[in-house]
């Protein structure tokens, strides 16, 4: 007698292809991580990082509703010329440390990553945070010229921060919004819909306007330039793009960048070369 029961069949291997927000509450239930893991024993993994998703999901209670008080001028003149920020190189990688899944950083997992081969100096992910933060808490952003924030990883995964986002001020509660996000693709405002984090699809050069302008920084530049004369001397009406890149040493190196100069003779933090660029800026429009 035939079975009513369909056979059992080879289980399907895992799509190693990119993960990314897809806007569905289906995807959302999905879980990424920067490195595959094999099927079997992911639901094992998954268990053990449940304390971790608990105390994520507590630090997102800080992401509800729009924190900064912005002008008017957002509503109105959101479609015309404005700023977007790149952080390339961004040190955002999760990993299993012990029984939980933990967000990498030099300081806490230096015994974990030389055990891997690892280097700890370029596991910073402090270097995004203060930079995400240096960005968001400007006048520039709370005047409403910030059109967009993207942050692209060593690993090359793509992230939209929405410019009216409050981001946690220590950096374990940022950890925890970042382990969460990339185990989630996304988080939402508290009680509402809106999706204020996310990962999304790349290349980060589709989401930019036809009529942008793509700078990129680095200290190796041989054309020196000062960053008040040389915002002052862009058209108003070009969107420009700030590519900067989030990691302790090297140089950022994207086809996509039309421009790279070097905006002072000593080599400079991430966070420091965002304050240079957004008080040109605020200079050329007039906000104080």
């Amino acid at each position: 007698m035939v079975s009513p029961y369909a056979a059992k069949g080879h289980k399907r291997k895992k799509s190693k292809s990119e993960r990314y927000d897809k806007d569905s509450d289906e995807e959302e239930q999905n879980t990424v991580f920067v490195e595959e893991e094999e099927e079997e024993g992911t639901q094992k993994k998954l268990k053990a990082g449940v304390t971790d998703e608990e105390k994520a999901e507590e630090a997102a209670q800080e992401l509800a509703g729009i924190p900064v008080s912005l002008s008017e001028q957002q509503g109105s003149d959101k479609n015309g010329p404005g700023v977007i920020f790149i952080l390339e190189k961004a040190s955002l990688e999760v990993a299993k440390v012990g029984k939980s899944y933990q967000l990498l950083n030099s300081e806490d997992h230096a015994n974990f990553l030389k055990k891997n081969n690892r280097n700890p100096a370029e596991y910073r992910p402090d270097i995004s945070h203060q930079a995400i933060l240096n960005i968001l808490d400007s006048p520039l952003n709370k005047a409403g010229k910030l059109r967009a924030l993207y942050v692209r990883t060593e690993k090359g995964v793509l992230i939209e921060i929405k410019p009216h986002v409050r981001i946690p001020r220590t950096f374990k509660r940022f950890a925890g919004i970042m382990l969460q996000l990339l185990q989630k693709l996304s988080i939402s405002a508290v009680g509402k819909r809106e999706k204020l984090l996310r990962v999304i699809k790349n290349p980060v050069t589709q989401y930019l306007p036809v009529n942008s302008r793509k700078i990129g920084f680095s200290h190796s530049s041989v054309k020196l330039v000062d960053m008040h004369d040389y915002v002052a001397s862009v058209d108003k009406d070009a969107t420009l793009v700030f590519v900067v890149g989030a990691m302790a040493h090297g140089k950022i190196e994207c086809d996509y960048i039309e421009d790279f100069i070097s905006i002072s003779g000593y080599p400079l933090s991430a966070a420091y070369c965002i304050t240079k660029i957004t008080n040109a800026l605020e200079r050329k429009h007039g906000i104080v």
